[in-house]
């Protein structure tokens, strides 16, 4: 073996003969590194390192144990392997020892063939445990792979059955992506300002978002003859209208059944009460204030905002002010109030995001402030 391919041992001893010592049993397979202090070492180590350490226990300058606690501290040198020197037995000083990062502890004087033993079998432990994590890695890395493979196609299904669900009475499908993006600005707020009863994790919040594309899954069980009617619904209708809640409950909860998966039981709340109202005059439960999720509380104010600034067969779009002006109308009775502060606080990026996703044609028409809902109703 070659000088430039042998292993690189450390040895740090303050007595010249001891080094000397270990010097001539190691140097035949190893290229020994001798230090008389533990200050010495640690300077060499700032430019260069090494296989495996030999540190000896008492030295002037540094103990033992203070050398392996900056080696320790430091994550360039924590993972090279420290054999502890030491001329006496005592056994605390070997369990503190090894508490504090060593690997092996080797009494004077040595014997050479336990030296090399020692010194032999830590290189190759030192070996496999770097096999091994190249091999995690690489595992991690492919799995990895397959989870955002996974995540990717999850994601896709998600807003291919969104999407379906929109184009059966949107002409371009922006009411979905429209809707999401209202919603994460109230969540990041709720994210980023938590109150009482209205705190959420990230995940909470993401999922929030995530399943918000899904609110009007129920519409997919609507005749076309009440969804698409180009007019006010008669009560007849308005009340097939007010099946798409538990419509879209009742396909979810069949998923949630067989899943224990937070977004589904997200999704199935907004889904089956983004219609309820604060005061409780909403459907289909009647529902009140705070009994009401609060998911569906939030997309409750993104779905009517976007029915009032959006063309529908039943009606022309109205302004954002009008729009603005109707929803600040009801607040404490269709809609939780300090949502609405929310909404309030971020009009202006509701409206960009109206004008930049899916923009209808143009026209408008004014309601004088009463409210409507995504029927017009």
């Amino acid at each position: 073996m070659s000088q430039d391919t042998k292993p690189v041992i450390m040895v740090i001893d303050d007595d010249p003969v001891i080094l000397n010592s270990l010097i001539s049993i190691l140097r035949i397979d190893y290229s020994v590194r001798p230090f008389k202090t533990g200050r010495l070492a640690l300077d060499f180590l700032l430019h260069h390192t090494a296989n495996l350490i030999l540190l000896d226990y008492q030295m002037p300058d540094m103990t033992g144990f203070e050398v392996l606690k900056r080696l320790q501290d430091d994550n360039r040198t924590r993972d090279i392997p420290t054999i502890f020197l030491t001329g006496s037995v005592d056994s605390e000083s070997e369990v503190e020892a090894l508490e504090l990062g060593a690997v092996d502890y080797i009494t004077k004087p040595v014997r050479p063939r336990v030296l090399r033993t020692r010194v032999r079998l830590q290189l190759e432990l030192q070996r496999y445990r770097k096999q091994l994590e190249g091999l995690v890695e690489e595992r991690t890395k492919s799995l990895n792979a397959a989870y955002n493979k996974l995540k990717a196609r999850e994601e896709v299904t998600l807003s291919m059955l969104a999407r379906a669900t929109d184009l059966r009475d949107h002409n371009t499908g922006g009411h979905i992506e429209r809707t999401t993006e209202f919603v994460r600005i109230i969540v990041e707020h709720i994210l980023d300002n938590p109150l009482p009863g209205y705190n959420l994790t990230r995940t909470e919040g993401n999922d929030i978002i995530r399943s918000s594309k899904l609110h009007d899954l129920g519409k997919i069980a609507m005749p076309d003859s009440v969804l698409l009617k180009p007019a006010k619904l008669s009560d007849e209708e308005f009340s097939v209208v007010k099946n798409h809640p538990a419509d879209g409950e009742k396909f979810l909860s069949d998923f949630v059944r067989r899943m224990d998966d937070s977004f589904l039981d997200t999704a199935r709340d907004i889904a089956y009460a983004h219609h309820e109202k604060w005061d409780g005059t909403g459907y289909p439960l009647g529902i009140m204030g705070e009994e009401i999720p609060l998911s569906a509380r939030i997309v409750a104010i993104a779905d009517v905002y976007d029915a009032l600034t959006s063309n529908r067969p039943y009606k022309r779009k109205i302004s954002h002010k009008d729009a603005v002006g109707i929803i600040l109308n009801n607040r404490g009775t269709q809609f939780d109030p300090y949502l609405i502060d929310i909404f309030e606080k971020y009009e202006n990026e509701f409206q960009q995001i109206a004008e930049q996703i899916g923009a209808d044609a143009d026209g408008e028409i004014k309601y004088a402030g009463k409210m409507v809902s995504a029927f017009g109703e």
